[in-house]
């Protein structure tokens, strides 16, 4: 049996392992939501706002997600349609509010546990064009940087890599630095099955994952360390 935690528990865990997460806060209401925007200063006007929980899986089908939140005002706005489209199947629920983050290039990245193999990391081509190029690279889990680099390598698409649109190349060493910490979110962390960061936006080359979902055994009652 397992859970997947909510996007916020996610984001919290991997983060603490290294993975480069959009700045974000949360909050149960919509006062708690705009005081954690002011205490923190890394989250920064436009933001995005979606209302999450562990049994909230399809955010964007129910219309869960507000984007291009310019101010205060948009923002109360935003968390009070939110905290009211909340259904009582959704259980405990928390508006989170990130910054908004934009990039021509969008990647993937993961962990999967196969059942003949164990654990796997992934990463590969992202976007709208995941589903026709299905450009990906695995490994088992632990990897060390050479492993990583491989990873990046093995890909297909190498010209989605270097200058693209204006930008410049993807920080080869700074997309390795997130692919060893998201293996050892799944070497260390307990009972994971599944790390779904989906995409990874490319900012001024950088890799930043602006969605995380995490899923792990639920014999220790659901609780990951955070």
């Amino acid at each position: 049996m397992s859970i997947t935690l909510s996007e916020a528990e996610s984001r919290r865990v991997v983060a603490g392992y290294g993975v480069p997460v959009s700045p974000f806060v949360t909050g149960t209401s919509t006062d708690a939501v705009v005081a954690a925007l002011v205490a923190d200063d890394t989250v920064t006007y436009p933001v995005v706002a979606k209302l999450c929980g562990r049994a909230i899986a399809h955010k964007t089908e129910r219309g869960l997600v507000r984007l291009h939140i310019a101010d205060e005002a948009m923002l109360r706005s935003a968390c009070n349609d939110l905290l009211a489209a909340a259904q009582p199947s959704d259980g405990d629920v928390e508006v989170l509010v990130s910054t908004m983050v934009d990039g021509n290039r969008e990647l993937i990245a993961g962990l999967a546990d196969d059942p003949q193999f164990g654990l796997t990391v992934m990463v590969g081509i992202g976007g709208i064009l995941a589903e026709a190029i299905r450009d990906v690279a695995f490994r088992l889990v632990p990897i060390a940087e050479a492993d990583a680099a491989e990873m990046i390598d093995d890909l297909a698409t190498q010209r989605l890599l270097g200058e693209f649109r204006g930008e410049p190349e993807v920080d080869r060493q700074a997309l390795i630095d997130a692919l060893v910490a998201l293996a050892n979110v799944g070497q260390q962390e307990t009972g994971v099955r599944s790390v779904d960061l989906n995409p990874l936006i490319i900012v001024d080359g950088k890799p930043v994952a602006v969605d995380a979902l995490l899923e792990i055994e639920d014999a220790a009652g659901g609780e990951a360390k955070q």
